[in-house]
């Protein structure tokens, strides 16, 4: 039978959220059903999640200006240097990808818990019994605030990143901020942004579609949902650093 063949369970659930995307997409186009729901996730997604992204940004930015002002005490390097590197990676990489990483485990489990608590205690099924499209009510206006939303995040990690590194400079006398921001200018290139644009959409796809698929085909009561929404999590990081490799690889 199939359902023993090695992979067949995996084909399945490929099956499922190949369906559910194809038919959130059908439903895009059904603004008026979705509208309320969009604006409401707009601000989970993206309002509620700038603080942390602030915080995760500062950090990131911080240790990054420590560890790079120790790897490169060797005399051997202008001290503008340390703002070159720490302004790129973070434009190009860590904004991006550590803002994902977070993201998953918020924003993600939010949707998921939310979709499974939902499917399992067939309020999805009433929706339908209504006439209503539960895929354009529920699914549509996540998976597009996940679309338009993270690239504003991914904006607000990389300057709060930035800052978090002049801050950390200045204050432990490494790199005084001129010097920090001269290399910044210095090393800055528009290609990076729009590189950094380019993962943050692909990474809000990524985690609010595979989110939305395990809690829209959660089941088994509370355990299902947990278990749903620990997979979306888990999935969601896995696929961020496949995608962050694949694009990686194609546009740089």
């Amino acid at each position: 039978m199939i359902s023993k063949l090695p992979g067949a369970d995996a084909l399945k659930e490929f099956g499922h959220y190949t369906q559910l995307l194809y038919q959130a997409l059908r439903s895009s186009t059904e603004f008026s059903t979705y509208r309320k729901n969009l604006f409401h996730e707009f601000v989970k997604v993206g309002y509620e999640s700038i603080p942390i992204i602030m915080l995760t940004g500062v950090f990131t930015g911080a240790v990054l200006t420590l560890q790079t002002a120790h790897q490169l005490d060797t005399g051997l390097y202008p001290s503008y240097i340390i703002g070159a590197i720490v302004s790129q990676s973070i434009v190009i990489e860590l904004a991006a990808v550590i803002s994902a990483l977070v993201l998953a485990g918020k924003v993600g489990a939010r949707m998921s818990t939310e979709l499974g608590t939902m499917r399992v205690s067939e309020q999805i099924d009433a929706l339908e019994s209504m006439g209503f499209n539960s895929v354009s009510f529920l699914v549509v206006p996540r998976i597009l605030a996940g679309i338009l939303m993270f690239p504003i995040l991914y904006i607000t990690a990389s300057v709060f990143g930035v800052l978090g590194g002049v801050t950390a400079g200045a204050l432990d006398g490494i790199v005084p901020i001129a010097e920090f921001m001269k290399g910044a200018r210095a090393f800055f290139f528009e290609s990076d942004v729009v590189f950094g644009f380019i993962k943050s959409i692909v990474f809000g796809f990524v985690i609010s579609s595979i989110a939305c698929f395990k809690g829209y085909y959660a089941f088994g009561g509370a355990e299902g949902v947990g278990k749903g929404t620990t997979q979306a999590t888990v999935m969601s990081c896995i696929f961020v650093l496949l995608a962050d490799f694949i694009l990686a690889a194609i546009l740089l």
